[in-house]
């Protein structure tokens, strides 16, 4: 597959201060990745040097083979081939819905325009809705309106920042799946940024996940979850617990609620002290009451329920247990250890 953006080693600053520093990554051609993290980690930066908005203080953005960025040069945005999408939408009131989505279209008869704009309306599902007003639209068809028209001049990369934010949980976890089939469908690269984890899983090929202006593990959903590199991303992605244990074999650490042995081999030295990651899917419910724990609080998910349960050591853990096992808060559930997936960093001193 062939890499259609890559940047090496940028750096953006804001009065000196690096908002981005030393940053590598390149995305292939068909590909939907993500920048994952935290407020304030750079990523929103990372998408704005792309699009042209940030200059680089160092480093250098490719897009095709054709240079877009360096230390001194930035191509002007409506010369990159980018097109994107915003968290607000940033829909004209005063135009109709096909006006709208016709905007960015230059130098082509309006009869072009106009098939365009119908063609765009009916690949994100909105079909006979371009002459209606942004107005009499709901949130996420608004949001649809933005994605055609970042569509219509046939963007060789969609730059979407935040662009489910405004709406809420249901509708954001739905739209999220029509984006990525509409992107796929058009075989349309594209770069979401997002702070929600949900999102970026529902939507991403590979993640970066990022802190302090730098990525800190660059991998698919899966492994980002199963397989953190480091003590950050484990903490970030998903839910769990650290248990403190010590590392009696290569694969196996020893805890206050016994050894628990996993897939993966480390390489320090035996005996090194360590924190066990333990995750809600690690624990499931027992009949035979290897583990007893005491339910502390609950949380309905639908199909699910997610309990924090206190054990007999004192400490907490957190068990997801299908729906059916519905314990009050107070009583003691059974459950077993099933940690395939063992993740353990050296203790925090």
């Amino acid at each position: 597959m062939d890499t259609l953006l890559e940047l090496s080693n940028i750096e953006c600053r804001y009065e000196q201060r690096s908002a981005v520093q030393g940053l590598s990554m390149h995305v292939n051609e068909g590909d939907i990745i993500c920048l994952l993290g935290p407020s304030g980690c750079g990523k929103t930066t990372v998408l704005r040097a792309i699009a042209g908005f940030e200059p680089l203080f160092d480093g250098e953005i490719n897009l095709a083979g054709k240079k877009l960025s360096s230390a001194g040069f930035t191509l002007p945005p409506n010369q990159r081939k980018l097109g994107m999408v915003f968290q607000d939408y940033a829909l004209f009131p005063h135009m109709t819905v096909c006006q709208n989505v016709c905007f960015g279209l230059r130098d082509i008869s309006k009869v072009s325009m106009k098939a365009i704009g119908e063609d765009m309306l009916q690949v994100v599902g909105l079909a006979g809705y371009g002459g209606r007003y942004p107005h009499e639209l709901s949130g996420g068809q608004q949001q649809r309106v933005a994605l055609a028209r970042a569509l219509a001049p046939n963007p060789d990369l969609i730059l979407l920042d935040e662009p489910f934010s405004n709406l809420d949980i249901e509708l954001r976890e739905r739209l999220s799946l029509d984006v990525r089939d509409i992107l796929k469908g058009q075989g349309i690269t594209g770069i979401l940024v997002t702070h929600d984890q949900s999102e970026a899983f529902a939507i991403g090929d590979q993640i970066g996940v990022m802190n302090e202006g730098r990525i800190l593990q660059w991998d698919t959903p899966y492994n980002l979850y199963h397989e953190p590199s480091n003590r950050f991303v484990a903490d970030f992605i998903g839910q769990g617990v650290f248990l403190k244990g010590t590392l009696v074999a290569p694969d196996t650490v020893n805890t206050e609620i016994g050894e628990i042995k996993g897939n993966r081999a480390y390489d320090w030295e035996i005996g090194t002290a360590v924190d066990l990651l333990l995750r809600p899917d690690d624990f499931v419910p027992d009949d035979a009451k290897t583990l007893i724990g005491q339910v502390i609080n609950k949380a309905f998910k639908g199909a699910e329920i997610l309990y924090t349960l206190q054990l007999s050591t004192g400490s907490r853990v957190m068990s997801m247990f299908p729906s059916h096992h519905d314990y009050a808060v107070g009583e003691q559930v059974g459950i077993r250890i099933a940690a395939d997936h063992m993740v353990a960093f050296p203790q925090q001193i």
